[in-house]
């Protein structure tokens, strides 16, 4: 068993390493502060060609796996821009999977073309505010019209919606009580955000305020039958796709957020002298750091090895699950160790640990709970019985 990165691989970590050292600290602080969106960050990686890292190559893009994804994401997360980074990009690479799998060749030419290039960006219209996790219950309606559906409801945490061309929007076309299966009976549309019939409403945030997260409200938007995906009352088991990748690279995300964290408080322990001697010599301050490594550094592994299942198209729930918790956790506490290592500074934004901090508590909340991880683990891995 050989366990390391392939020669391109780490092609792929060296070239969008080289784009992301152009944008510094003050960068991301100024994008932050001012909430907002990192365009020139968004348009060198598009210029780059990283977009389209894993859309199909008669699109524009490169057609890679999960796994390259992960690698350049975590690249982008570990060179200053934290989450803010991987948000700007993220939906590229694991959004748009049910289009790559279920639309037309019209529809995929339409709609990636554009994507790829970095001449639309996109967001995603899945939670809602009484649904939550609960994806069944959502109240999002298109009823039939001629030529079309017509959309009434609401959407909760869009993110990207404030600077968005097209939604990726699931609604329900026949409702729950109707279905044979509650997971039947909603259709999923890409489709122009039309700011006439959209209002997009900002969330004030604890942190990754460089890209935005909204309240969405949908009264009377048409959406044409051409902008639907697949057939109708499927969409639910085509954002199954994307549920495996999404998790693998909110996992890996993490870690990069993390390792930044972990190697700024090693350079500070390094440098700060304290009592006529530098406190990276204390154990007190190496135990902890060494063990925020090692937390790192095996859900590291965990995340590759759940996108080699996932390349290789073998079973990867429960792997891509446990990644995706074991790096939410693993991140938290290393950002965590590294506002404590810097003591009062720490606390101070010029270090940007505390930034990083504010990120590290996301990946533990979303897309999924550190509970229904577990649930799931329980129920189909350890054969225990369903707990909800």
């Amino acid at each position: 068993m050989h366990i390391d990165l392939t020669p391109e691989q780490r092609a792929i970590d060296t070239g969008v390493r080289e784009i992301c050292a152009q944008f510094d600290d003050q960068y991301w602080t100024d994008c932050e502060t001012h909430l907002r969106f990192p365009e020139e960050y968004y348009r060198a990686m598009a210029d780059g060609g990283w977009l389209g890292i894993t859309m199909p190559e008669e699109v524009g893009g490169s057609a890679l796996g999960v796994t390259e994804a992960a690698i350049m994401m975590h690249a982008a997360t570990s060179s200053n821009g934290g989450y803010s980074a991987a948000s700007a990009i993220h939906i590229n690479l694991f959004g748009p999977h049910a289009i790559v799998v279920h639309a037309t060749d019209e529809q995929k030419k339409r709609w990636l073309e554009p994507l790829v290039k970095g001449e639309e960006k996109a967001c995603f219209g899945v939670t809602e505010p009484d649904a939550g996790l609960d994806t069944t219950s959502i109240r999002t309606v298109a009823d039939r019209v001629q030529g079309g559906y017509m959309v009434r409801g609401r959407k909760m945490w869009t993110s990207t919606g404030q600077v968005a061309d097209r939604i990726m929007l699931l609604t329900r076309t026949t409702p729950k009580a109707d279905c044979r299966r509650p997971t039947d009976g909603m259709t999923l549309f890409y489709t122009p955000l039309d700011r006439n019939k959209i209002e997009v409403r900002r969330i004030h945030k604890m942190g990754r305020n460089a890209v935005d997260s909204n309240a969405v409200f949908i009264d009377g938007l048409f959406v044409p039958e051409a902008d639907r995906v697949g057939e109708e009352g499927r969409g639910f088991h085509y954002l199954l796709d994307s549920l495996n990748p999404e998790r693998i690279l909110v996992g890996i995300e993490a870690i990069g957020v993390g390792r930044d964290a972990l190697g700024r408080a090693a350079r500070y322990a390094r440098e700060r002298v304290v009592f006529g001697r530098p406190i990276g010599q204390n154990q007190g301050i190496q135990h902890p750091l060494a063990e925020a490594w090692a937390f790192l550094e095996s859900a590291y592994w965990m995340c590759l090895r759940a996108a080699w299942l996932y390349d290789n198209g073998r079973a990867a729930g429960a792997e891509a699950n446990a990644a995706k918790f074991l790096a939410g956790r693993a991140a938290f506490d290393a950002c965590t160790k590294a506002v404590l290592t810097h003591g009062g500074m720490g606390y101070a934004q010029e270090y940007q640990v505390e930034r990083l901090f504010r990120e590290s508590l996301l990946p533990r909340i979303a897309p999924v709970t550190e509970q229904l991880i577990l649930s799931f683990i329980a129920e189909r891995v350890l054969d225990l019985p369903k707990s909800y």
